[in-house]
């Protein structure tokens, strides 16, 4: 078959195509993962390789000054840890700190975050004041709570003592009993601002005319909260709990600033113990075992808060 060119005469007609190759189709199938490559690797190196070494170190005595005794145990770190007593302290510990941070700063965030969705003359400078403790290094607000826990430098104490919270101005930092409330209120200071951001965000979200219908319907203040806002904010109340909870077991760097795990190991939660244990006393792999049971225990928590989301989902 030919074709007919003004230009050139007659030119003869393409040749068919050849029959696609066997590695075409297969390099098909595999070009979308090649594209992800690059991710998915940098993840195995940055990630998983580190993890699954220090999950293998938690089986291993690796004592930095003991080289020669470095070998494989077992289970006997974990043997260990049932019977120390420095490690239920700081379980303890670690719960009481995580919990009363995470409720106390969502509680007051979202109460911050519905009053800002509200319309009010300098909103924006309130909503400027509010967020400015997230600015705030937490090194810089740990020195500032240790500062303000001082009764020579400070009214807090006095003031504390006035009301009868206290028996006399002193600082409750030296006092085992008291001594973890006062980073649980520095923890409190600088995270409220996280769940007034993302919680506002997600209140202005929601459609006015939901609220509009109820109000034709006759449901007052709460009933348009029980009913639209809160199952409305679940999902982003789910995400920022479970972040929180995550984030807050693993910051001991408030407790480092204000109290280096004292008095008396009162503030110690896993996170600083488990520092304390590896740069310390340079047993890396007792301290891996304490990361990989710290580890399964906010996997199970942030499975906890995903399965009461499902529960508390309105069908």
């Amino acid at each position: 078959m030919t074709f007919a060119d003004p230009a050139r005469g007659s030119v003869q007609a393409r040749p068919p195509h050849h029959r696609e190759g066997f590695f075409q189709p297969v390099l098909r199938a595999v070009e979308p993962y090649l594209y992800v490559a690059p991710g998915l690797l940098t993840i195995i190196l940055v990630m998983l390789v580190p993890l699954a070494i220090g999950i293998s170190y938690s089986f291993q005595h690796f004592v930095i000054f003991l080289p020669q005794m470095r070998g494989y145990i077992g289970f006997e770190h974990y043997v260990e840890m049932w019977s120390d007593p420095n490690f239920w302290l700081s379980l303890v510990n670690t719960i009481e700190w995580t919990g009363w941070s995470v409720a106390l700063q969502f509680a007051l965030g979202l109460g911050l975050a519905l009053l800002l969705n509200k319309p009010f003359f300098g909103r924006r400078v309130y909503q400027a004041l509010i967020f400015l403790p997230w600015a705030v290094p937490t090194f810089l607000s740990g020195l500032n709570f240790q500062w303000l826990f001082n009764p020579l430098i400070s009214p807090i104490p006095h003031g504390l003592a006035f009301l009868g919270i206290l028996d006399e101005p002193r600082n409750i930092l030296a006092d085992p009993d008291l001594a973890l409330y006062g980073p649980i209120v520095a923890m409190v200071w600088w995270g409220i601002p996280f769940f007034a951001i993302t919680l506002l965000a997600a209140l202005r979200s929601i459609p006015n005319e939901l609220y509009e219908a109820a109000a034709i319907d006759g449901a007052n203040a709460w009933q348009k909260f029980r009913a639209i806002t809160w199952p409305l904010l679940m999902p982003t109340i789910t995400i920022t709990v479970m972040l929180r909870t995550v984030w807050i077991a693993n910051s001991p760097d408030l407790i480092f600033v204000m109290t280096g795990g004292g008095p008396a190991n009162a503030t110690q939660i896993l996170p600083s113990y488990l520092f304390t244990t590896a740069y310390r006393g340079l047993d890396f792999g007792y301290a891996s075992a304490l990361a990989t049971v710290l580890m399964l225990l906010l996997l199970a928590c942030a499975l906890v808060i995903l399965t009461m989301r499902q529960r508390l989902m309105p069908s």
